[in-house]
């Protein structure tokens, strides 16, 4: 067998979020590079086609909402132990400051930084997450290279790795490494569904050094050199992968 330090073969990696974009392109390349797969989303139908496009065999899928507390706790009880962790899912918001509402707040909140932080310590706390482990969130470069309308979506994508710091911190006794992947724009349907207009995406591809959009796929092989034991002296770090867009 040839050496390989990114391989994944052996480990087994739950993605949250994984029924469509970056989470879905996580899953499938994670299975490619031979890991057992653990996906879980809100939606049983797109979660069966991530699912479908798997490669190899073993993988599981588990419908939970990690809005829910009571699914949180479902999803920690069937997960088998985990060599890796992908805290995935999320959800955006633009609206100006002056027009947030409160249950805006709690809707991107409970699912971008309250649902990521009890799915991680329920899984810690249950022995779910092996020694040596990795953990990868997936933030945003607007963590701290923000925009008008972004207020409560890029304050949670910053929370999201001011909590990781102290995890890598706390859980680096027990080698269990925490990372982030901070994307610029990626294309999704997000930006494909019309409310993005063809002169706002020239004017925005103007900043990008690459002068093109990530791909899922780009982020998914950020977030497997994370989940991979090429990485293994790195905990803490926010990976940055964003086309050179951070230079302008």
């Amino acid at each position: 067998m040839s050496y390989n330090p990114f391989s994944l073969e052996g480990k087994t990696i739950l993605v949250t979020g994984a029924s469509s974009g970056i989470g879905q392109a996580i899953a499938i390349e994670c299975s490619k590079m031979k890991a057992r797969v653990v996906i879980t989303g809100r939606n049983s139908e797109r979660l069966q086609q991530t699912f479908d496009q798997l490669e190899g065999s073993g993988h599981v899928q588990i419908v939970a909402d990690l809005n829910n507390e009571d699914d949180i706790e479902k999803l920690v009880a069937e997960s088998p132990v985990l060599d890796g962790l992908v805290n995935n899912a999320g959800r955006g918001l633009s609206k100006p400051v002056n027009f947030i509402k409160m249950q805006d707040l709690q809707d991107v909140y409970q699912t971008n930084v309250f649902g990521v932080i009890m799915l991680t310590k329920m899984l810690l706390k249950s022995k779910k997450i092996s020694k040596d482990g990795s953990i990868v969130f997936t933030s945003s470069l607007s963590s701290y290279m923000t925009a008008a309308g972004l207020s409560v979506y890029a304050s949670s994508k910053a929370a999201v790795c001011a909590y990781m710091r102290t995890c890598a911190i706390e859980l680096g006794p027990k080698n269990i490494r925490c990372n982030a992947v901070l994307p610029g724009m990626v294309e999704t349907k997000l930006i494909n569904d019309g409310t993005y207009t063809d002169a706002n995406k020239e004017a925005d591809l103007s900043l990008y050094p690459l002068k093109r959009y990530g791909s899922p796929i780009d982020i998914a092989h950020g977030v497997i050199f994370l989940l991979s034991d090429a990485s293994s002296w790195i905990t803490g770090l926010e990976m940055v992968i964003d086309g050179g867009r951070k230079l302008k």
